[in-house]
């Protein structure tokens, strides 16, 4: 059943836009939403606050099958307490990085992740939708940015939060998740053989939603 229900992929590193452009597609066709990114941020959080070593592939893996993650209404749940926030802090983007590059643990999260595909369809933001959880998907889109103008995303994000950063570090963090993130042994993040790549640099969030509608037109 699962593989007739339609799917689109929108993979990429953190910053080029994919999350954005995912919301607005799944918006304009009325489908349901993958954010992966904001499954693997859950477990972080969870490993975090249980005081696991990130570095603990077996018990973070054995972790991951006795949590309830839940998404509702725009907010992330963790047996049963809402911690939205607390996934979007920078101590769990680097958490989620380390531990979304242990093979156990993206196993433990790939039924998780696979049993979100229901009808009408389902947009699939993350970094290995098109490559490993929906090979199957027909449309596949690979946004990407250079490092320098993630950083200023991601700055102009945390500004707007009226949290502080400097712009020399954010870019040092963004290049070293890339690093873990293009090089970890499975399912490393890169462009599905068939994915449109689009560089996100110099566009604007219309210019690249109107790119991406007309491919799926």
């Amino acid at each position: 059943m699962h593989n007739t229900i339609p799917v689109i992929t929108i993979d990429g590193p953190a910053g080029a836009g994919k999350g954005t452009i995912a919301c607005m597609l799944a918006d304009k066709l009325g489908w349901h939403m993958l954010d992966s990114g904001a499954i693997y941020r859950v477990a972080a959080v969870a490993a975090l606050r249980r005081g696991v070593n990130l570095q603990d592939e077996n018990t973070l893996a054995a972790l991951i099958p006795t949590l309830n993650i839940e998404f509702k209404e725009g907010d992330a749940w963790l047996d049963g307490e809402k911690v939205t926030s607390d996934i979007r802090n920078e101590i769990c983007a680097s958490a989620t990085s380390q531990i979304a590059a242990l093979p156990a643990v993206r196993a433990a999260l790939l039924t998780l992740q696979r049993n979100f595909r229901q009808l009408p369809g389902i947009v699939a933001d993350g970094r290995d939708m098109g490559t490993v959880v929906f090979p199957d998907a027909p449309h596949k889109f690979y946004l990407t940015a250079s490092a320098e103008i993630r950083a200023e995303r991601r700055l102009k994000q945390l500004s707007q939060q009226e949290l502080s950063a400097k712009l020399c570090d954010l870019i040092q963090d963004i290049n070293a998740r890339d690093e873990r993130d293009t090089n970890r042994p499975v399912a490393p993040l890169k462009p599905a053989a068939d994915a449109l790549v689009i560089d996100t640099s110099s566009l604007d969030q219309a210019e690249v939603f109107a790119t991406v509608l007309h491919y799926i037109a």
